[in-house]
């Protein structure tokens, strides 16, 4: 600073050493943060970037015992292969339908939840309320297989009360729209607890004083949720939802295979258990690899498409 004053400026070596020693004094500074800092590295390392290498797989006729750096390199034949598939077809239209379903009911369902558990008063309700919403999140697919299984199979739980009670019996599991109502129902109750977490967090950054100036107005809770609260955690529900959008192609293998039986495997046959099936079942690493990165690049098309869309009409993307 002195030295702009007096008119004269530093050469560019001295200042260079001088930015490079500042570095190494933050360094030396807060070297704990960073050492803490190498094991997340390590881990993105080593389970996100080293795997990358393993793509070349996907134009290649892969042999387990050749290796990648010895097995044929075919270009694209693997990828003309699967498009030429019925049965790929029809995993990609089923992932594309059930993420749409999933996206249309169970998007709206936590910012439903968080509104409604921010109206709640009484403070030890609004916990317990809370816990019980969590729950189904820290429960594995094969857990709520079994206990979708045990309610809703023909001899079920749920059959056996409605016969009890003199109405018809239900196939909630084995018709194929019946089925599709039950997928979307139990993802909903599965994720919309845990989802509630980020939108509550958003809701307690709204500045307290709209409220109070609200009520100064004599506004209803209905107003307030639809002038204050909502617009206050938009932000947060564009971002959300252009994640959703970029994981229209991904879909999990434990909710559609514990799910799935072969009466509604025209439904439920996704692209992750068309993965299991040729990747693991057949043992065609290639056409799996293929498949993992034609799911990736269109949903990053996806991501980038939908940031864009919200960059457009005046809304805060991602980036």
């Amino acid at each position: 600073m002195k030295a702009v004053l007096s008119g004269h400026r530093e050469p560019a070596g001295i200042i260079e050493k001088k930015r490079k020693h500042g570095f190494a004094q933050t360094i030396k500074k807060d070297s704990l943060l960073y050492f803490l800092l190498l094991l997340p590295m390590a881990y993105m390392i080593i389970f996100k970037y080293a795997p990358i290498y393993g793509i070349l797989m996907a134009f290649q006729d892969y042999n387990i015992f050749e290796g990648i750096s010895g097995s044929e390199w075919v270009g694209l034949d693997v990828f003309q292969f699967i498009f030429q598939q019925k049965s790929f077809y029809r995993a990609l239209i089923n992932t594309l339908a059930l993420n749409f379903l999933d996206l249309v009911a169970g998007f709206p369902a936590p910012i439903l939840l968080a509104v409604l558990l921010n109206e709640l008063r009484y403070a030890r309700f609004k916990k317990i309320t809370q816990t019980i919403l969590y729950l189904p999140h820290f429960l594995s697919w094969i857990i709520i297989g079994g206990m979708v299984y045990l309610m809703f199979s023909s001899a079920g739980i749920a059959n056996s009360v409605l016969t009890g009670l003199g109405f018809g019996h239900i196939e909630f599991l084995s018709q194929k729209t019946n089925w599709l109502i039950m997928y979307v129902l139990i993802g909903v109750w599965q994720s919309a607890g845990w989802g509630t977490i980020i939108y509550l967090a958003a809701i307690t950054g709204i500045n307290k004083e709209l409220y109070e100036a609200s009520d100064m107005d004599g506004c209803s809770r209905l107003r307030k949720i639809w002038h204050i609260t909502l617009p206050g955690i938009k932000p947060t529900i564009i971002i959300l939802l252009i994640l959703q959008i970029g994981r229209m192609l991904s879909i999990g293998f434990d909710r559609p295979f514990v799910m799935g039986n072969s009466l509604v495997s025209e439904y439920s046959d996704v692209i992750s258990t068309f993965v299991y099936r040729v990747g693991i079942g057949s043992g065609d690493f290639s056409q799996a690899t293929a498949v993992g990165l034609f799911q990736s690049v269109v949903g990053l098309v996806f991501l980038v498409a939908a940031n864009c869309i919200a960059k457009k009409i005046g809304e805060q993307g991602i980036w």
